[in-house]
């Protein structure tokens, strides 16, 4: 499945008073899968729909494979942005049915898969005569994914897919990605506040904070630059010369820093008496997107 190369140039877009995303430049590689991960209000949302065509921009430039996407049916017949479902519409319940949704994303993407589509609906036991409103929001999630992955879109978006979901069905969804993804080589670019269960699934990520990119990259390379720094305050301090200092918490004399460095500045601080832990991907994020928390 050939999938083009999505990017964003000097994006800005503003609502009302307020600036959500500010010159903001973004590739998207074919035959990745992406994380995107933000604190609340950090725009990811707004970057989704404006890279997919479903908002507008104030400024700045999306293309698919050199192509402008706005009004672009040929690039947006390649792109799927499957969102989550709301029961209500304008003022009363959505009693739009199961049905009606798949049958509209049969006619929208043109790779639809109704035997992957039909195995889904079985696997997650949803009923396509039920209306939206009368789903769970778990169900509502399970339909979100099967529209994602039976579109077959060479590029396909996910926005918070697992927040309604248990555990176990989180588990099986990001297992569901992993099979289509060996199977199709696709891009797909995953939302998550759930960060740490789904870390091992992105090649690479994306962090967005306050409108800005402020990574995108290999996500084991990323994390393999930070560290926990921790012990005496004065030998801590030493340790971490020439490392950045992200984060410090202390009590008493007792010390511990989040720290970034290349693989040989880390070496040289693991000499000291201090005690190096690794961190996770939701710890790097914290330790990034935090601003510098200081307890």
């Amino acid at each position: 499945m050939n999938a083009g190369t999505l990017k964003a140039e000097n994006l800005c877009k503003s609502y009302k008073d307020k600036e959500v995303l500010h010159n903001l430049d973004l590739t998207i590689e074919p035959g990745k899968i992406y994380g995107l991960i933000g604190r609340n209000g950090a725009g990811k949302t707004t970057l989704l729909g404006i890279l997919t065509a479903q908002n507008t921009k104030n400024s700045g430039e999306v293309t698919y494979d050199g192509q402008p996407v706005w009004e672009n049916q040929r690039a947006l017949s390649d792109i799927c942005f499957s969102r989550e479902l709301q029961p209500t519409l304008f003022s009363g319940p959505n009693n739009l049915k199961i049905k009606h949704y798949l049958k509209s994303a049969a006619i929208y993407y043109p790779n639809w898969d109704f035997d992957y589509a039909l195995r889904l609906l079985d696997e997650f036991k949803l009923e396509t005569k039920k209306k939206i409103s009368q789903l769970s929001k778990g169900q509502m999630s399970m339909v979100t994914i099967l529209i994602a992955l039976a579109s077959r879109a060479p590029v396909t978006i996910l926005d918070e897919p697992a927040a309604g979901l248990d555990v176990v069905m989180r588990e099986r969804f990001y297992q569901l990605l992993l099979e289509d993804f060996a199977q199709t080589g696709r891009t797909f670019i995953v939302s998550t506040h759930i960060i740490e269960e789904a870390a091992s699934v992105f090649e690479r990520v994306i962090i967005l904070d306050e409108g800005r990119i402020l990574e995108n990259t290999d996500t084991e390379e990323l994390i393999s630059q930070f560290r926990y720094v921790s012990g005496r305050d004065d030998v801590v301090d030493e340790a971490c010369k020439g490392l950045e200092v992200l984060s410090t918490h202390q009590m008493g004399r007792h010390k511990t820093v989040a720290v970034r460095g290349d693989a040989v500045k880390l070496e040289a601080a693991q000499e000291a008496d201090v005690d190096i832990a690794p961190m996770n991907l939701q710890n790097v994020f914290v330790s990034l997107c935090g601003h510098g928390d200081t307890q």
